[in-house]
C-alpha cells in the first residue's frame, strides 16, 4: 500500500472534498483489510448476497454482467482508487460481476466499517457519495457511446475517459498511460467485435491520434482526439473540491 496522503482513493476524493486529518485517519482503516486477488477469478459475482465491498489499490478490474446465451458485457473497468462491490453492500445483492483483469490489491469493506466511517465523518460519506455518482454519470456517457457514437469516437471517447480517471489518481499523464486491456476486453465494453476493434485502433494510429499498442496508450494529437470524439470531461467533475 502507498502511504496514504498518496493513495488512489484519496487523490480521486480529494477531487471532490478537501480531506482533514480525521477524515484521512478513517480512510487509512478502511484500507486494514489488505487482501490480493489473481487475475481472472471473480471476486464479487453476480447475485451475490455477502455484503462486502473492497477498494482497489493496485491493478485493474472489469465490471461485467453475463447473458443468457453466454455473451458478456463489461459494464465498466475499475482503476486504483476505485470501489468495487458498493452496491452489493448498500442494495444487499450485487447485480453485476467483478473479475481482476491482472493481479490486484484491494482492501476489504464490510458494511459495519463502511456505516461506522459514515457515522463518523459525514462529509467523508458526501465524498463517496460523489465518487457513486461520478461512476453512474461514466455508466451513462458509455450508454450514448454504444446507442449513438460510430466506432472510431466510441473508442476515442473511452480511452480519454481512462487517461482523464488515470490522471486524477496519479497513474497517467497528458501523453498517455499504461493499459492491460486486451481488444476482447475493448470489444465487450464498447459492443464491437475483435476484429472492429482492432480495425479502430489501427485507423486512429495512422491517422496520427492515438496509439494503443504493447499495453501503452501514447496521445499524439489529444485536441483531434477530443475533437472526434467529442469529449466534454465536465461529468467526471474533476475540477476542484467543492467542500473545503
Amino acid at each position: 500500500m502507498t502511504p496514504a496522503e498518496h493513495s488512489p482513493l484519496i487523490r480521486k476524493l480529494s477531487a471532490f472534498v478537501a480531506l482533514s486529518e480525521v477524515e484521512l485517519a478513517v480512510l487509512a482503516r478502511l484500507h486494514r483489510r489488505r487482501r490480493t486477488f489473481v487475475a481472472g477469478r471473480d471476486i464479487v459475482h453476480q447475485g451475490q448476497s455477502e455484503q462486502t465491498a473492497y477498494i482497489l489499490s493496485t491493478g485493474w478490474v472489469c465490471s461485467y454482467k453475463i447473458q443468457a446465451d453466454g455473451t458478456r458485457q463489461i459494464v465498466d473497468f475499475q482503476v486504483p482508487g476505485d470501489f468495487l462491490g458498493l452496491r452489493s453492500v448498500l442494495l444487499r445483492t450485487s447485480d453485476h460481476s467483478f473479475e481482476p483483469v491482472v493481479d490486484i490489491e484491494a482492501a476489504e469493506v464490510l458494511t459495519k466499517d463502511l456505516l461506522d466511517a459514515f457515522a463518523e465523518t459525514p462529509r467523508l460519506a458526501t465524498a463517496i457519495l460523489w465518487a457513486a455518482s461520478r461512476d453512474e454519470a461514466m455508466v451513462v456517457e458509455h450508454l450514448v457511446g454504444i446507442g449513438r457514437r460510430d466506432a472510431d469516437a466510441r473508442m476515442a471517447h473511452f480511452l480519454l475517459e481512462l487517461g482523464s480517471r488515470l490522471l486524477l489518481v496519479g497513474l497517467g499523464s497528458k501523453a498517455g498511460f499504461e493499459c492491460p486491456l486486451t481488444q476482447y476486453h475493448l470489444a465487450d465494453a464498447l459492443g464491437l467485435s475483435a476484429v472492429h476493434v482492432n480495425r479502430v485502433l489501427r485507423q486512429l494510429r495512422e491517422t496520427g491520434l492515438v496509439t494503443f499498442r504493447e499495453g501503452h496508450v501514447t496521445f499524439h494529437d489529444l485536441d483531434r482526439l477530443v475533437d472526434l470524439a467529442e469529449f466534454d470531461p465536465a461529468y467526471l467533475d474533476h475540477s476542484g473540491p467543492l467542500l473545503n
